[in-house]
């Protein structure tokens, strides 16, 4: 066996090969439930479409950074994406720069798919990561738009004095060769109908990431391009839901991946199996944003004409769009109180009200412990 320490250094790098087999049950569970999101898009109405988009982009947009560790101002970069996507209009002081190059980017992976992905394009999507205008931005040395230098370049993490090397990636002598047969492929792959567009973009994520061409930026430029790719295989649905969400959820999970597959051999199927699981973990979320939105809009429909105070609404707003604060297993007539900002007595009455209108239910308990959840079924 032709053992290298990286896989790059391989005879046949990188002519990739997998197991079709282990990969066939994830492979059908992607595309069911990316067929069922683009089926629940349809019942959802333009303006909850149009919500469900932005909060889609957005996620992707500040999770991305998040992985390398950066904490974005969410305010401008939504304002940025808001714009684009005809939301709103910005007004002066809203954004900034950076927003705006991440906006610009995330549109450009997500929108222009079908335009050739090329070494232009590449550089200037690198442009947009580092606006030089901004202070503080490109205060290291970072070559902006142009290819890393001749220092070994290590994807590292953990503490300076013990860093632990995930990876290196090849070196700098070579990269504009390498770069130009990962385009080429990249270009090539798109009209290969026998090549799963899912696991398309799990190789140019490992493929790109492995390269790893610039100074900084190389995870989020490898993010974006497997937006691209998928952009590409779907043509939609990309835009409703947050792989890099997913990946940070698993971060730790995500280098795991990485390493192991860069010291084996051309076989990446063990880094296909965690891409696809990530990525059907995505769909699967936003599947159930959208279900709530959709849950949420049946509910407002059936009460209608119920007539309620404010601080009722706002209790059932909060119940109805779920996630960390949607009182998964309820909410308490302590609970009530805090969020609709009443006293105890009033809590007591609005509830009586809620159940009476059947827009509650009471859920099994007695005394103090006694929850209640949104009555999602009507009636």
């Amino acid at each position: 066996m032709d053992y290298s320490r990286w896989i790059w250094q391989h005879i046949d790098w990188p002519h990739f090969h997998w197991q079709p087999g282990r990969l066939a049950a994830l492979l059908r569970d992607c595309g069911h439930s990316q067929g069922k999101l683009l089926g629940m898009l349809g019942s959802a109405g333009q303006a909850a479409s149009a919500q469900n988009e932005l909060d889609a982009l957005l996620q992707n947009i500040l999770t991305s950074s998040a992985i390398e560790g950066e904490q974005l101002n969410v305010g401008s970069v939504r304002s940025s994406l808001a714009r684009r996507l005809g939301l709103e209009a910005t007004k002066a002081g809203q954004v900034s720069r950076r927003s705006e190059g991440l906006a610009d980017l995330m549109m450009d992976a997500t929108e222009q798919f079908a335009q050739p992905f090329t070494y232009a394009r590449l550089m200037h999507w690198h442009h947009l990561l580092f606006p030089t205008s901004e202070a503080g931005l490109t205060a290291r040395s970072i070559k902006v738009g142009g290819l890393r230098g001749d220092e070994p370049m290590q994807v590292v993490s953990g503490r300076l004095d013990r860093p632990t090397v995930h990876f290196e990636a090849p070196p700098r002598q070579g990269l504009e060769q390498a770069l130009d047969d990962f385009l080429e492929w990249f270009e090539l792959s798109r009209h290969q109908p026998e090549l799963d567009p899912f696991i398309r973009a799990g190789i140019a994520h490992f493929w790109f990431v492995t390269l790893h061409p610039f100074d900084d930026g190389n995870g989020r430029l490898t993010r974006a391009i497997t937006d691209l790719a998928l952009a590409q295989g779907d043509h939609h649905a990309i835009r409703f839901y947050a792989m890099s969400a997913s990946i940070l959820d698993d971060r730790s999970g995500y280098y795991k991946a990485l390493e192991s597959n860069q010291k084996a051999t051309l076989d990446i199927t063990d880094w296909l199996e965690w891409f696809l699981r990530t990525l059907l973990r995505s769909l699967q979320q936003a599947m159930a944003r959208i279900d709530r939105v959709l849950s949420k809009t049946r509910f407002w429909d059936q009460h209608r004409g119920a007539a309620l105070s404010a601080e009722q609404v706002k209790v059932l707003n909060r119940l109805l769009d779920g996630g960390d604060k949607g009182f998964e297993h309820g909410i308490s007539a302590a609970q009530y109180q805090a969020v609709a900002k009443v006293s105890k007595a009033t809590a007591t009455r609005h509830l009586s009200d809620l159940l009476e209108k059947n827009c509650l239910i009471r859920l099994p308990g007695s005394g103090r412990s006694t929850r209640y959840q949104v009555n999602t079924e009507g009636g």
